[in-house]
Parts: C-alpha cells; sequence; structure tokens
C-alpha cells in the first residue's frame, strides 16, 4: 500500500509510475498489493519518490500503525482503509458508466431485431439490481457489515 499511497500522492497513474522507475506496469501492480519489492525495485521506486530505499523496503514487512509514532512512508490503518473504499467507489462508477453504455446498446439491437418481444427488459432489470446492490456497499448506504460491526463480532468471539 506504501507505493499506491506514494504514487497518489503525487498524482501519477500507475503506467507514469512505471515509465518513471523503469520498472513494469505490472511489478507497480504487484507492488501495490504488498508483494515485497527486490531490492533493485526498491531501489528504483526510492530514487524516484526521494526516500531511502531501506526505509521503503521496512514499509513491507512491517504492520499498519496507529497515527502515532510512525514515519511519513507507514501507512495507517485509516489510510488503508480510504484506499480501499475509494478503490471500491471507482469500481461502482465504472459499473454504472458501463450499464449506462450497455443497457441502450441492448435495446437498440431489441427495437432492430424483435420489436414485439422485448427481450431487453430482463437484462435492465436483472442488471439494474445487481448495480443498485453495488451502489449500497460502494456508497456504504446500509452498514450492516461495517468495520464497526466486524469490531464488535470480533471482541465477542474474544470474549472482551
Amino acid at each position: 500500500m506504501i507505493i499506491r499511497k506514494l504514487r497518489l500522492e503525487r498524482s501519477w497513474s500507475q503506467q507514469q509510475l512505471a515509465e518513471y522507475s523503469g520498472l513494469s506496469i505490472r511489478t507497480i501492480q504487484r507492488l501495490e498489493k504488498n508483494q515485497i519489492p527486490s531490492e533493485e525495485s526498491a531501489k528504483c521506486l526510492a530514487a524516484v519518490f526521494e526516500v531511502d530505499a531501506n526505509e521503503l523496503l521496512a514499509c513491507f514487512t512491517t504492520q499498519p500503525k496507529q497515527e502515532a509514532s510512525m514515519s511519513s512512508l507507514e501507512v495507517t490503518f485509516a489510510e488503508q482503509r480510504a484506499m480501499r473504499e475509494v478503490e471500491d467507489l471507482k469500481d461502482f462508477y465504472q459499473h454504472a458508466m458501463v450499464y449506462m453504455v450497455v443497457i441502450p446498446f441492448l435495446w437498440i439491437v431489441n427495437w432492430l431485431t424483435s420489436s414485439g418481444y422485448w427481450w431487453a427488459a430482463w437484462s435492465t432489470v436483472g442488471w439494474g439490481l445487481g448495480l443498485a446492490l453495488h451502489a449500497v456497499t460502494a456508497l456504504g448506504l446500509f452498514h450492516l457489515f461495517s468495520p464497526e460491526w466486524e469490531k464488535r463480532q470480533i471482541e465477542k468471539r474474544l470474549n472482551r
């Protein structure tokens, strides 16, 4: 997550970071999912981000910490959660855009091929329900299985 944090602080895409660092975009993607980089990759990234390579490597072996007593390269739980929420929101927006492009296309095909039976309605309703459920989770409309719920369940099982 530290690579993603540093990349987003500079408003770079994964492609831009790959170009600046000389690494492949696939390597950048793996590192953003917390795969431990090789020393050479860490040195390339450290040079691009202007940080110490050893400190960068250390971020991959330590767990996220609370806000107090941490270096600027470490990712807090709150930052991890925020990045995950933004990723979920981005996925929902992409899903909604695909829906808005494909569904009218299906209705046009339906109208041109068999205007007597409106089969596109089934796709519209079915996919629309899926999109609505995606919206509920991505936008946090209901907090049934929220992090707070998870925390309560864990503490309950630990008898706290």
